[in-house]
């Protein structure tokens, strides 16, 4: 069974971080362990919530933990999301070098969240530290449209555009840049799209996008986190985008028709692992 370091915030109510991966990777046959670099009370959209932010050293001792009973070769993957700190930033790529040191197959996935969204509150310097330090460290990383921009630098308005911004990250280090949710002057405004990356290919896929009266927080948690799992589970590159974009599908919808803010990730457990509708990625050629 393929096992995943899960390094991400915590929610004790709703779904974000770690609260809208671990249960979608569990329930797709991934064991998880989670390391939780936040313990809010709820995400930060809300304007308001308690909570503490793990130390970074102590990020590091937990590992340092699993290490010292001989398990942390059992490894597959790293996932890091929400970042507390800049200082949970470093711990993260020393942690990446501990489980590579016993583990060099193993892979890190890196989210880079950078509180781009309206109420998405990250501290001072930890978006300066993903667009420095993360790409040569990832093996895959799996930013917005607006993380995109500021990893490379550029202004990104259509899909050509998007394909030469993520060839010019991998260049700097990761394998497959997942673009979660790409901002194409040329598609319909009620379609969300979605673009994965690599060397020699380039696949464009789309789903429907819900007119929520305010869109529900995790999504991209949750995209990261699906992504990474059928990767893992032997997916092509375009065979995980196509589950990613139908699984995520499937969740925002229940979501949407029942009314809710917070994702409905329990009652589409099932789509999650098996979904039903599927959404046909097609290649681009940016050349």
């Amino acid at each position: 069974m393929n096992n995943v370091l899960s390094i991400q915030s915590h929610v004790v109510f709703g779904h974000a971080g770690n609260s809208a991966a671990v249960f979608p990777m569990r329930r797709m046959g991934i064991n998880v362990w989670p390391l939780n670099t936040v313990q809010f009370s709820n995400h930060t959209q809300y304007g308001r919530w308690t909570g503490s932010v793990a130390d970074a050293d102590e990020l590091t001792r937990v590992i340092e933990g699993i290490g010292a009973i001989g398990v942390l070769s059992r490894c597959n993957a790293i996932l890091s999301g929400y970042l507390g700190s800049p200082e949970q930033g470093a711990a993260v790529v020393e942690i990446v070098r501990m489980v590579k040191a016993v583990n060099p197959k193993a892979r890190f996935f890196c989210d880079p969240v950078m509180g781009t969204t309206s109420g998405c509150n990250v501290e001072p310097g930890i978006q300066e530290f993903l667009v420095s330090t993360m790409p040569e460290i990832a093996d895959a990383m799996t930013p917005n449209h607006i993380e995109l921009q500021k990893l490379t630098g550029r202004t990104i308005e259509t899909v050509d555009e998007a394909v030469a911004a993520c060839r010019e990250l991998i260049a700097r280090g990761p394998k497959v840049v997942l673009v979660k949710h790409l901002i194409d002057k040329n598609s319909r405004a009620d379609t969300f799209n979605m673009l994965a990356v690599t060397e020699t290919e380039a696949w464009f896929a789309q789903r429907p996008l819900y007119p929520f009266a305010r869109q529900p927080v995790g999504v991209g948690d949750l995209t990261s986190a699906i992504f990474l799992a059928r990767t893992l589970l032997g997916d092509s590159v375009r065979g995980a985008l196509e589950h990613t974009l139908a699984a995520v599908n499937a969740v925002v919808r229940t979501t949407f028709q029942a009314g809710r803010y917070e994702l409905e990730i329990v009652a589409s457990q099932d789509e999650i692992a098996y979904p039903t509708e599927r959404f046909p990625a097609l290649g681009v050629d940016s050349e």
